[in-house]
């Protein structure tokens, strides 16, 4: 009789599991109305006049007549964001965040044994944006939707920076490259965004979008001074403005949590 309560609950429980399984299997994909939204970008950066100026000026002035190896040209970087994200439709959301993006590029030479030159350049933005989506009609597939979206709106970049700097030290009048200086350009600017790409929702409170982002963002003829701390005057090679141009297409990979 033991034996006989064992195996009917035996089945029970497998009758119970097999049954909590294929509910499971018909849920339907998750998609919150508010949701928080992390990106990862790798991106191109225009970035022209700050290359032709800095980038070039330092390679045909200095490096260049001595044989030495130029520097590298700015031209690709993470721009890291962060946003809220809200279906105000089921087919339109809107969206406001933050980003962060910064290149660097540099080169050391060692002129004699006890002697070092080091070179670097560097662009830096903060952009702040507002903008919406439109999404297209979904794909489901069991638990899983997926659906193609396209946005856009207007960003304020309220921090943008171009740093250009040579450190020298136990270098002689035969062994210097030009000398110490640090050359910066800040300056805001309003530009905007266009973006395009596919969200995809599953049975749980994460989503994932994949994309393209494409960010103008230009600051025409910033101011370039000395930077505090630094001799005044600077090498005659080191322009008097530059246009500092941080935009550029790139690939988006974002993780939406969903409050």
């Amino acid at each position: 009789m033991n034996l006989l309560r064992l195996r009917g609950l035996f089945w029970l429980l497998v009758c119970v599991g097999v049954l909590g399984w294929a509910e499971s299997a018909r849920a339907a994909a998750e998609v919150r109305r508010f949701s928080f939204v992390i990106s990862a970008s790798p991106t191109m950066i225009n970035a022209q006049d700050f290359n032709d100026k800095f980038v070039d000026g330092l390679n045909q002035t200095v490096l260049g007549p001595r044989g030495l190896e130029g520097l590298d040209k700015v031209g690709f970087g993470w721009f890291f964001d962060a946003q809220l994200r809200y279906f105000v439709r089921p087919n339109v959301a809107i969206e406001a965040g933050a980003g962060h993006l910064r290149s660097i590029v540099e080169r050391e030479f060692l002129p004699t044994l006890n002697a070092g030159v080091r070179f670097r350049g560097e662009v830096l933005t903060v952009p702040v944006h507002v903008g919406g989506a439109y999404y297209l009609p979904p794909y489901n597939q069991g638990d899983f939707q997926a659906r193609v979206f396209m946005g856009g709106g207007v960003v304020s970049s309220v921090y943008n920076r171009a740093k250009f700097q040579a450190e020298e030290e136990g270098t002689d009048a035969a062994s210097t490259l030009g000398g110490r200086f640090r050359a910066v350009a800040t300056g805001d600017s309003p530009s905007y965004y266009v973006e395009t790409g596919v969200h995809m929702f599953f049975a749980a409170r994460y989503s994932i979008m994949l994309g393209a982002l494409y960010r103008s963002s230009v600051v025409r003829e910033a101011q370039v001074v000395p930077a505090p701390g630094y001799p005044a005057t600077m090498p005659a090679w080191v322009p008097e403005t530059v246009d500092l141009d941080t935009g550029g297409l790139g690939a988006r990979f974002a993780l939406a949590i969903g409050l």
